[in-house]
């Protein structure tokens, strides 16, 4: 995306994004999805190990979503999907059924996993100019 002459890339029009990257959004959002579900299961049935694998493949997931897109988005779809999920997780049913344990484990889950979000996510590739103009040692 350069802006070749047309000025600031903040003063440009919006622009809506290819079809292909909205369905990668959407796939890595319904991956981060699956991927809290299965951290849930996993992180309560072998407790320090099991903690230890679900936030690692959730932090893989979301590292790996912002270098194959080559933008922050690609953390923030997979980080909504695992978010939205171990919410739903968390609520409690009429029957009183419940998923997560009041342990410390879950709680590390929970938090570990936000922050986990919010870091790949920030650390995530951002835009940069395709030019090498910028610097002046060059």
């Amino acid at each position: 995306m350069s802006s070749a002459g047309r000025g600031s890339m903040l003063a440009q029009p919006l622009q809506r994004p290819p079809a292909g990257r909205i369905a990668a959004l959407f796939g890595l959002a319904v991956l981060g999805a699956l991927v809290g579900v299965a951290g849930a299961l996993v992180q309560a049935a072998w407790f320090p190990g099991g903690l230890l694998l679900a936030l690692a493949g959730a932090a893989g997931l979301f590292l790996g979503g912002a270098r194959a897109l080559g933008s922050r988005s690609g953390a923030a779809a997979p980080a909504f999907g695992w978010v939205v999920a171990v919410i739903l997780l968390t609520a409690s049913r009429p029957e009183g059924d419940f998923l997560f344990g009041a342990g410390g484990g879950s709680y590390l889950f929970l938090l570990g996993g936000m922050a986990l979000a919010v870091i790949c996510a920030t650390i995530g590739l951002g835009r940069q100019p395709d030019t090498d103009g910028a610097r002046l040692g060059k």
